[in-house]
């Protein structure tokens, strides 16, 4: 049944027009609807099946499963795909925090952070108490930025007690004006839980930090 409904209609894979204001809406809303279930890692087959799933309810069709029996098992597949990808995600962050850890001017902590020194500072350095303003770049390990204060053209500012642990940790190995790289493993930031849709589970975070100054609250 399933596959009788991919092959009618238009081509699945065309990409739809987005001439007017709503169509470029519900493009979003179907961008959203993507970000909520990235965690469940869908293959190619699956996906499609969700997709048979959606069109059913929107159309008003017959659900082909008894949705009480499968509804409360979602949360169940998606922990289960969450601690899977988790586990994939460590063991490729932890290759990764080994690679810059060799880098020239890095130096890894106890806790596994490394840190590694890109333009050197001359000032002196925070503690966990101050806050501190810096310029960053955050990335995951593919390249993928998530977040920059360099693209939104305004340093952040915050208390360094505030912020996840390899921050709170790597800032006051800093020296006000030293511009570095954070490899921060997932246990010194978002855990098995990760931060979705932007930071999936168990990944390890790369940042370039600039510690432009720091004062007491």
């Amino acid at each position: 049944m399933i596959a009788c409904a991919q092959t009618s209609g238009p081509d699945a894979s065309a990409s739809p027009k987005l001439d007017t204001e709503d169509q470029k809406t519900l493009y979003a809303l179907g961008s959203l609807l993507g970000k909520n279930i990235k965690p469940f890692a869908l293959k190619p087959e699956e996906l499609a099946i969700v997709k048979a799933g959606l069109t059913d309810a929107v159309t008003d069709r017959k659900p082909q499963i008894e949705i009480e029996t499968y509804g409360p098992k979602v949360n169940e597949l998606a922990q289960k795909r969450a601690a899977a990808g988790a586990d994939d995600a460590k063991k490729k962050g932890q290759e990764f925090v080994e690679k810059v850890s060799k880098e020239k001017d890095a130096t890894k902590t106890l806790s596994g952070i490394v840190i590694r020194t890109i333009t050197a500072g001359t000032g002196g350095s925070p503690t966990a108490s101050d806050v501190v303003k810096v310029h960053y770049e955050g990335k995951l390990i593919d390249g993928t930025v998530f977040d920059s204060s360099i693209k939104r053209g305004q340093p952040a500012e915050f208390a360094l007690n505030g912020v996840v642990p390899c921050w709170t940790e790597a800032l006051q190995k800093m020296k006000k004006g030293e511009k570095a790289q954070v490899v921060c493993p997932s246990s010194m930031a978002y855990g098995d839980r990760g931060s979705p849709p932007v930071i999936p589970p168990g990944a390890t975070l790369s940042f370039e930090v600039e510690l432009l100054d720091f004062h007491k609250p």
